[in-house]
């Protein structure tokens, strides 16, 4: 089952920009437009803890890159 049209249109990454995500049905993942964060969507169900989400400044910070500059 793929989510709602109407749900995606009011998902926002959870960060303090609240950017639109964008969704992978095949992947079953959201990406964040502004910081590419990866939530995963299990059991057809937005996984938006920025805890929980692959990517993005956390990881470009432990990888040694640097973190976008607000």
């Amino acid at each position: 089952m793929a989510l709602d049209p109407q749900l995606l249109e009011i998902l926002a990454c959870p960060d303090t920009h609240h950017a639109p995500l964008d969704y992978d049905s095949q992947a079953q993942t959201l990406t964040c437009t502004e910081c590419g964060r990866i939530f995963e969507v299990r059991d057809d169900v937005p996984v938006l803890l920025l805890d929980e989400a692959r990517g993005g400044p956390a990881a470009e910070d432990a990888r040694g890159g640097s973190a976008p500059q607000p």
